[in-house]
């Protein structure tokens, strides 16, 4: 049986109602024959879309196989106990060329009832925003659910939401729960539960090609929604350049911003849980025992556990997102 390495994944392309170009102008993938593309799934143990290797001697294989051979050696001990032959985060680029519909996500209680699914609690980091690009995050006033039946059934649903002018480097992180939607202009990496399970919740009286509207889940989504109101809804971080930056931390995984202008290394021999980089800009070399392998802006990469330290060489700087669950 082969040893594992840094794993670099094919992407999956998916077209949507509101997807565009930038995933081949912005982050140079090409996803012809497809029409546009709104999303790719960089790594993902979702059943109807799992990912297969792309580099080395596993090439070929599919996560679900890694899984069921290498168990903690591809995930850690701890995380192999509680997640089992089910890999826990999926990885995602969006490119929104309209708004996303608004929409919720259950948490894991709930998706467990209704779907045997884990929950989806997520958090976006923007890559790009063109000028005055918003999202959705949230309500901007305490709600209950007949306030919010109200509002949406007379289609002022937007009169209750939060809404936030974005721009690049911008980090939202979206417990279970919260209402949300990606506006349109905005190109996003996007770390999430394992999950595909979305209650959509208005979409704009948008129709497909064949005429017909998309599907809501009005009464789905009520059980699932979160009517608080928070003080705060984008993540606030210290940029800083050459030391890593914590920007989110949750029971499903802790995310770092690492922005280097020089080479550095990282020891993740005490973390008992695989690593994941998603390059989100620039890039550098990853050395890791015997492999090396060239990552740019687009790329993600799983490093199982086994990993212990790796260097990343860089002439011209990089930014990651660096993730793991603690």
């Amino acid at each position: 049986m082969s040893t594992l390495y840094p794993l670099k994944f094919k992407t999956i392309y998916k077209d949507k109602i509101w997807g565009g170009e930038k995933i081949n102008t912005y982050l140079g993938k090409d996803f012809s024959p497809l029409p546009n593309c709104g999303e790719t799934w960089e790594i993902s143990g979702v059943k109807s879309d799992v990912s297969v290797v792309e580099n080395g001697s596993l090439a070929g294989k599919s996560l679900d196989a890694l899984l069921t051979s290498f168990k903690s050696e591809l995930l850690g001990q701890k995380v192999y106990e509680r997640f089992g032959d089910e890999f826990p985060l999926l990885v995602k680029f969006i490119d929104a060329n309209d708004d996303l519909s608004i929409q919720v996500h259950p948490d894991d209680k709930l998706a467990k009832e209704r779907h045997n699914s884990f929950g989806k609690t997520e958090m976006w980091y923007v890559i790009q925003a063109d000028e005055g690009a918003t999202l959705i995050s949230g309500f901007n006033q305490q709600t209950d659910e007949n306030t919010y039946l109200e509002k949406l059934n007379t289609g002022k649903i937007n009169d209750i939401l939060n809404k936030e002018e974005v721009t690049a480097g911008d980090v939202f992180f979206l417990p279970a729960g919260r209402v949300h939607t990606i506006g349109k202009g905005l190109l996003i990496a996007e770390i999430q539960q394992t999950s595909d399970i979305t209650y959509r919740i208005y979409d704009f009286d948008r129709v497909d090609d064949k005429g017909n509207k998309r599907e809501l889940h009005t009464q789905e989504a009520l059980a699932a929604i979160d009517y608080n109101v928070y003080p705060e809804y984008k993540s606030l971080y210290q940029k800083k350049v050459n030391e890593p930056v914590e920007v989110v931390t949750c029971e499903y995984f802790t995310t770092n911003i690492l922005e280097f202008t020089e080479a550095t290394e990282r020891d993740y021999s005490a973390k008992d849980s695989f690593v994941i980089h998603v390059c989100v800009d620039g890039e550098y070399i990853l050395e890791c025992d015997d492999t090396k392998l060239k990552v740019k802006m687009g790329d993600s990469i799983l490093i199982p556990a086994t990993a212990g330290k790796v260097e990343m060489q860089t002439t011209s700087g990089f930014k990651i997102l660096e993730s793991y669950i603690a």
